[in-house]
């Protein structure tokens, strides 16, 4: 049985399976061909606010002909302290797939353990799988392999969405630059896990040099809301703006994974100016997922 729970246990092979059938189902998605989900229901628990993640998990699982069960972690038992290994082996017995957004990585991998269903990990603090394969999947809609490149991620080196850049960097055979203050950068253990060309660095513009791929997302993370204005201190100047997206290749791309808080982690002529990449990467959520989806289910 397949799940989708980290970059770090993807191969190379099964991300290249995906991107294949992202592009397929993304030319042929008004001819809906395919509905490898037809006669199944899959639950989307979710712990944590979401736009896109579900939006187009749901539409996804509709467009691939299964139903959608959407299940807020206040709405169910596991919210009043149910163990996450019961939930998983009640909901194994009724669903089909599980998409889970949460905060441990460790309850994703518990609930897939002990369901017996196909398990998608929509987002922990840990990592964002699915965000970063759509990142990628864009960038490599727009120019090409990504092997070789220069990606370079602005802002909070340390959470979920870098660390998954970090193994994909890793795996895909493209520079990573990540430039945050030494307190929001990776951990040591997490780079010597991965492996790969992964350069963190404070000075931003060293940073931005060459890049073919400019990256950044919120500074305060969901669950890290208490401690927003320390954050806003420390993270200040590590944004994208004109004057440093000059420093970059000719024609390299802005991306965001949303949502975007203007005059923080990038300003609005900046995001303005890249719009359409950005919500071309956000509407590519929906192409990806669904060739998750049925890759999970092959």
């Amino acid at each position: 049985m397949r799940h989708l729970l980290s970059i770090e246990k993807l191969s190379r092979t099964e991300m290249e399976e995906i991107w294949k059938a992202s592009t397929i189902l993304k030319k042929e998605r008004r001819l809906q061909l395919k509905r490898p989900l037809a006669g199944q229901t899959w639950s989307l628990l979710f712990s944590k606010s979401s736009t896109r993640t579900r939006v187009s998990f749901e539409v996804g699982i509709r467009e691939l002909g299964g139903q959608v069960m959407f299940l807020s972690a206040h709405e169910i038992q596991l919210g009043r302290g149910e163990p996450i290994k019961d939930t998983a082996r009640v909901l194994g017995r009724m669903v089909h797939g599980a998409v889970i957004r949460t905060f441990a990585q460790s309850d994703v991998e518990e609930f897939a353990q002990y369901s017996g269903i196909s398990t998608v990990n929509a987002l922990t603090d840990d990592e964002h799988p699915c965000q970063i394969l759509t990142d990628i999947f864009t960038f490599q809609e727009k120019r090409g392999p990504i092997e070789g490149k220069v990606v370079t991620f602005v802002g909070d080196g340390a959470c979920n969405v870098p660390a998954s850049w970090i193994f994909a960097a890793a795996k895909l055979n493209f520079e990573l630059r990540i430039a945050a203050p030494k307190a929001y950068q990776p951990a040591a253990s997490l780079l010597a896990r991965a492996g790969g060309k992964i350069i963190c660095m404070e000075d931003l513009k060293a940073a931005a040099g060459g890049a073919d791929l400019f990256y950044t997302d919120v500074w305060v993370s969901m669950g890290k809301e208490a401690e927003s204005a320390e954050r806003i201190r420390h993270l200040a100047g590590y944004q994208i703006n004109q004057d440093l997206i000059r420093l970059a290749k000719p024609g390299a791309l802005v991306m965001h994974c949303l949502p975007a808080y203007r005059g923080k982690e990038i300003t609005e002529d900046a995001f303005e100016a890249n719009a359409g990449t950005i919500f071309d990467q956000a509407e590519n959520r929906l192409h990806v997922q669904k060739a998750i989806l049925s890759w999970l289910v092959q």
